[in-house]
């Protein structure tokens, strides 16, 4: 069990076979060797990047399985959990549990927006039946949903939270709980073009979907900042990281992540439809950043 995190997790997709209908399981042991290999801390499936929006329930359980058991132990697999209601998350949750995850990252429920004291019950009744640690998986643009650093701080004092990966981009917020409450709760960024911010500010992990296309790149630049505190290295990798980190968050993340795990020779096959994929000038442009950064593409 993983309370407390060091170190780039990966931010993984769902896999498919090539018409979209299935989960590929083979595909995600495929993953899995690509990003440890590529000396990731550790792999957090079921978020966004994973469209978890477009998996049934039953598809989700079996994505958490097959991410834990393809990891095998070697790194902490977070499981992606969070539903609309709080029995739907209970039920992920007690699957991931029983399926051997380290800990669960939860979304809060993102149509009806709880108030803050409903998201502390929703919570601590998952931690209540749970004996897994929480990251809360802070994402304002998805849930309409915005904490200030004390209610951070509350949220893990009083529930089951550890941890959160904040994808808010609100760096201000971010370095507030990291001073501020950290006795209460871990701050992980998850805003791809703030992880050099991040880093340097002295947190201590990140959950990235960056990382699933280039690990070595991504673990890297953890190693020269975080690590050897050698600022210059950390820069130049930074300048060959920031250009990709900035196309990805220019379209559809998940299926810019998966254009480039085809690029790069992982493929996981298409985004669920509404999402298309991404335009012949926007892959080839993806590419070149690639290539620009030192990692080899294929046709």
């Amino acid at each position: 069990m993983t309370s407390h995190f060091s170190g780039i997790l990966a931010a993984c997709v769902t896999p498919f076979t090539a018409d979209g209908r299935e989960i590929d399981i083979a595909g995600i042991s495929a993953q899995v060797d690509h990003i440890i290999s590529g000396g990731v801390n550790g792999l957090v499936p079921g978020g966004s990047t994973g469209e978890f929006p477009a998996l049934s329930a039953a598809e989700r359980k079996a994505s958490n399985r097959a991410y834990v058991d393809a990891a095998g132990g070697r790194v902490p697999v977070v499981a992606g959990t969070g539903a609309l209601s709080t029995a739907e998350t209970i039920e992920l949750s007690q699957d991931a549990e029983a399926a051997g995850a380290d800990a669960l990252m939860i979304v809060p429920p993102y149509y009806d927006t709880p108030s803050f004291d409903e998201i502390i019950a929703h919570y601590a009744a998952v931690s209540d039946v749970v004996d897994l640690p929480i990251m809360f998986y802070n994402i304002p643009g998805a849930t309409g949903l915005e904490l200030t650093p004390e209610e951070f701080g509350r949220l893990g004092r009083e529930t089951g939270v550890t941890s959160y990966k904040d994808t808010g981009g609100d760096f201000s917020v971010f370095t507030q709980v990291h001073f501020n409450h950290a006795d209460d709760i871990q701050a992980l960024n998850g805003w791809d073009t703030l992880t050099f911010s991040a880093l340097a500010l002295g947190a201590e992990a990140g959950v990235w979907g960056a990382a699933s296309i280039i690990p070595r790149l991504c673990a890297d630049l953890y190693q020269a900042l975080a690590v050897d505190s050698d600022l210059q290295r950390a820069r130049k990798l930074w300048a060959k990281i920031n250009p990709i980190c900035v196309f990805l968050e220019s379209h559809n993340y998940a299926c810019a992540i998966k254009t480039g795990l085809e690029l790069v020779g992982v493929p996981a096959g298409p985004t669920r439809a509404p999402i298309r994929a991404l335009a012949v000038e926007h892959r080839d442009e993806l590419r070149g950043l690639l290539e620009a950064a030192g990692v080899s593409t294929g046709p």
